[in-house]
């Protein structure tokens, strides 16, 4: 079984990865980003909630996130796997992560970083937004939205690293090869010997 998370900054490729590695590995691609649009689209007061957030750039509040969580892994298809898009952004979310694996006995096996520039990010988002009219894309957005991934996330891929679980991949090449890259550096991950939850 295979329970993955994945991270990265906005615009690294993280959904167009998880779809891939999913296929791949036959597990659950879980995007918390798709579920938040889902409900801000069928107007549920977790979307209205969720949107004042996403409209800023913000991150959605943990009051708000963990327990769509908990329930999403809950349902059957994630029992024998998953990969997780979105989700821990922060290190309070990564113990209670912890907490809803420990309670199932199970734990991660490995966490996918893609990496990426900055600037190379901004050009990429901004395209996007040209392409699909995304109102969560505009420039000031963007950038808002990296230096929150830069403050709050980094502490949490500093806690996968420390657990020996950490597989970085640069996220800015062709879409194939950097898949490729994932993948083997997925089975390196996982081939290595446990350093600890």
């Amino acid at each position: 079984m295979t329970r993955m998370l994945i991270m990265g900054p906005p615009g690294s490729g993280k959904g167009t990865q998880a779809e891939r590695i999913s296929e791949r590995l036959g597990v659950v691609a879980i995007s918390t980003g798709d579920i938040f649009r889902a409900n801000v689209k069928g107007g549920t007061p977790l979307g209205l909630e969720a949107r004042k957030y996403m409209d800023n750039g913000d991150f959605v509040p943990d009051s708000v996130t963990n327990e769509m969580v908990r329930n999403r892994l809950s349902q059957d298809d994630a029992k024998e796997g998953f990969l997780l898009d979105g989700y821990p952004r922060t290190v309070a979310q990564v113990d209670y992560l912890d907490g809803i694996l420990a309670a199932g006995e199970q734990k991660l096996g490995v966490v996918l970083q893609l990496t990426a520039v900055d600037e190379e990010l901004v050009s990429r988002l901004l395209g996007r937004a040209r392409e699909t009219g995304r109102s969560d894309d505009n420039e000031s957005v963007i950038r808002h939205r990296l230096d929150l991934y830069h403050q709050q996330t980094e502490a949490v891929v500093a806690r996968y690293a420390g657990r020996g679980i950490l597989a970085e991949v640069d996220g800015m090449g062709g879409i194939e090869d950097v898949t490729d890259s994932v993948m083997g550096r997925i089975d390196d991950v996982l081939s290595a010997p446990a350093r600890g939850v």
